[in-house]
Parts: C-alpha cells; structure tokens; sequence
C-alpha cells in the first residue's frame, strides 16, 4: 500500500467547514469574523508516551484527545487538525483501529481532519489542532492576579496510578484497575468548561505533566506565587482503598504524576459563586484548592499547615 493508499483508505473525509481539505498541499481554512486562531501541536512517541503494545483505538482516541484539551484550556473551540504518522510499516488492522478511535471523538467534538503527513519510521503520532476564540478572550496563562483562587476540575492521580500499575509498581483489584487505566487512555478533553471559563478566568492550563508542574507554568509566566493545600485537593477515592499507607505514591500521582488533562485555572474570589454555579450546569465537580499569592514558586501545605516537601513536580522530557 502507497502513503497516498494509506491516506486515502483510513485518514480522508469530507471537510465541509475548510475550504480546501485532505488532497492538497495545503488546507485552506476561513476563520470567522471576530475570531482568533488558536493553534497547538501535541506529540506522542512510542516507548516514551505510550507503550508500544497500546491499544490502537485507544491511542487513536488519546492522540487527538490531549490536543483538545489544549483548546479547552485556551477557552477555544476546537474545529480542525491535521495528522502525522510516522509508521514502521503498514499494519492495515492497526491503521483501521487507530483511525476508529481518532474519528470517534472528532466527530464528537466536530473536529476534522484537513490534512497531515505519513512517513516510515519509529512509531510516532503528531496532531496540530487549531481551534476559533472571540478575540482578546483566550484563556491564557499569564494573567493570574495575587489573591485569586486556585480551581481545578474533575479528580486527580488515576492515570498516574493506572501507569504505576502498567509498570508494575502497583496491584489494583479489577474494579479500581478498569476505572485507572481508563483515566489514563480516555481522558475527557475539558472542552466544555473552557469555553464556560472566558470572561471569569483570569488564566488557566490544562494538567499534562502534573498540577505542580503546570500551575507553575502559570506562576512563571504571571510572575506570581501560590499556596495549595493537599487536604482540599479533589484526590480519586480509589486511592483510599488501593494506596492505604503509601502516602508517597499517593502525593506523587496527584501532584506531579500528570497525564489528569483537567484544567487547572485561576479566578478572582468575587466570581467564586460563578465557579460553583458552573459545576452544577456542566456536572463537573470544580475545587478550590489553593490561592495565588505575591511571590514567586508554589508552598503544598497539610492540614495542619505545615509545608509538604515535594522532590519532583512533573514530568519532564529531558531532565
């Protein structure tokens, strides 16, 4: 089978909202009027963010799913994204699984596909996925203000509990097993409360490497500091039952275990009920965790207020 087979058989299809789709040597998209661009490229390497054995559907699902959370953090819609593969040959099973599981959430989230690239290689996935923001209303990063309030959404650690138990450093009954390791190859793009968030944020990001990590990325580039407390972090209940006296495990998965894809955003305390009242429509659990403070760095406190010594806040690719 040719690229252009490849292409054709598993990655084409009608894209009514571009100008000019899969087929060309570039797409042509219009961008509606009083609209910015948002922009956002994600790569997912076998061996380093995925095992190599993964399941082709549910790597499908994740590789355009950690691009949508993106979008969601940047308080954008998601409309079109463009794929590269590089493959070390052409399993059509694996391509007709992959494919599945990629289409099945952009035709949740109306996302499509315009174009992209294949090539032979070392298996490695890239999506840039652009999304639509009334302009001057993206969520960004650097405008979190001494005094806001911490937020971020769902629950925290499973999928870095569901990867302690593919390395082996963890056993989990079936139940907590199931409900980890879908944490960890379907998480649920934000979309949603990203785009409830403009005009009440003040920044927001979405939990990739860890929350520690990224709410840094907010504190550096906001030139602000922060105080977490651990006892209000929304902690899976599975921990309770699966984790009993590893508290280590426990911090570590929560606070710098990462691959959550949450959104982590900050808000001033005079929208607070905003925030609550947006948990209730979008049936979302949102906690307030902590709060920004002038400074810089970020202080994890237990309920006693004593300072939680932390050795690593997150993922880092070339540490």
């Amino acid at each position: 089978m040719s690229e252009f087979d490849l292409i054709q058989r598993y990655f084409t299809r009608p894209a009514s909202s571009a100008i000019l789709g899969v087929g060309d040597d570039a797409a042509l998209l219009r961008v509606g009027e009083g609209m910015e661009l948002a922009v956002s490229t994600d790569m997912l390497v076998s061996g380093t963010h995925f095992f190599p054995e993964a399941d082709p559907f549910l790597l499908g699902y994740k590789t355009l799913a950690v691009n949508l959370s993106d979008m969601a953090a940047m308080g954008a819609t998601p409309r079109w994204a463009t794929l590269a593969l590089a493959l070390p040959d052409v399993n059509e099973t694996w391509l007709q699984k992959f494919s599945t599981g990629f289409f099945a959430l952009a035709d949740e989230y109306r996302v499509e596909l315009i174009g992209g690239d294949t090539t032979r290689g070392p298996l490695n996935l890239c999506v840039t996925i652009m999304g639509e923001v009334p302009r001057d209303q993206a969520l960004r990063r650097n405008g979190a203000q001494a005094g806001d309030d911490i937020w971020v959404s769902g629950e925290l650690g499973e999928a870095a509990l569901g990867l302690a138990y593919l390395q082996s450093e963890i056993e989990l009954a079936e139940e907590p097993r199931i409900s980890c390791l879908a944490a960890l190859h379907q998480p649920r793009p934000r979309v949603a409360l990203g785009l409830a968030l403009r005009g009440i944020a003040h920044s927001a990001i979405d939990i990739s490497d860890g929350l520690l990590a990224d709410l840094g990325h907010i504190l550096e580039c906001s030139h602000v500091a922060a105080e977490v407390r651990y006892d209000r972090l929304p902690i899976s209940p599975i921990f309770e039952c699966c984790v009993e006296n590893r508290i280590e495990l426990t911090q570590r998965c929560v606070l710098s275990g990462g691959d959550d894809y949450e959104l982590c955003f900050t808000v001033p305390v005079a929208r607070r009920a905003e925030v609550e009242t947006l948990a209730i429509r979008l049936h979302l659990p949102l906690t307030r965790i902590g709060k920004i403070v002038s400074g810089s760095g970020c202080k994890v406190r237990a309920g006693n207020g004593s300072v939680i010594t932390i050795e690593k806040g997150g993922y880092e690719h070339f540490a």
